[in-house]
This record gives C-alpha cells, structure tokens and sequence, in this order.
C-alpha cells in the first residue's frame, strides 16, 4: 500500500513533503495538508491505497473472528504484533479448527 502512495504521489512528496522523515503517518500528513494541490494520480493513489487497507483489516478481523478459540489455545503466550500470531497458527495448522483453516482459505485468495 506504501508503495501504491509513493508511486502516485512521487511528484507531490517531491514537492511539498521531501524533508519528512518517513514513518508513523507523516508523510501522509504532509499530504493531507497539501490536499488543495495534490493531481488527480495522487488523489487516486491515496483511496486506493486506504480501500486496500479496509480490505485487509476486514480480513484480520474476520481471522480473528474465526480463529479465537484456536489463538487462545495454542498462541495465548505470544505477543500480538509484528505477524507473530499468523507465524503461531501456522505453526500449529495441523492442530487448528475447521473453522480457522476455512478462514484462513478465504483471506487468501
């Protein structure tokens, strides 16, 4: 998705947001501030962009959703973040429930 902002904004972050520090949504607020001047790419670029994240957090939270009962069972030690509770399913893909693989199929097509 970063990708997607970077390539249809270049033009605009070259412009108005080159000396921000990339990280922690500040070169999208960079962008928002100049909202008046931004191209129709860049415009477009940042809806795709947050239509790809709606998407993909619609998804997490229906692997949550579905996977609950098998992230208490066999991730309940390990720490939310960073992949790490996909990486424990996965790990235990032998053990999980119908119902969570069947998840896990969905969000990955």
């Amino acid at each position: 998705m970063a990708d997607i902002v970077k390539d249809g904004c270049k033009t605009e972050i070259d412009t108005y947001c080159k000396g921000v520090k990339p990280g922690e949504g500040r070169v999208l607020a960079c962008l928002f501030a100049y909202e008046d001047k931004l191209s129709n790419r860049c415009e477009y670029a940042l809806y795709d962009a947050a239509a790809q994240l709606e998407q993909a957090i619609t998804a997490l939270t229906y692997l949550a959703k579905e996977c609950k009962d098998d992230l208490k069972t066999f991730c309940s030690d390990i720490k939310p973040g960073e992949g790490r509770l996909l990486d424990c399913i996965d790990k235990n893909k032998e053990k999980i429930s119908s119902r969570c693989k069947q998840a896990i199929k969905d969000v990955s097509k």
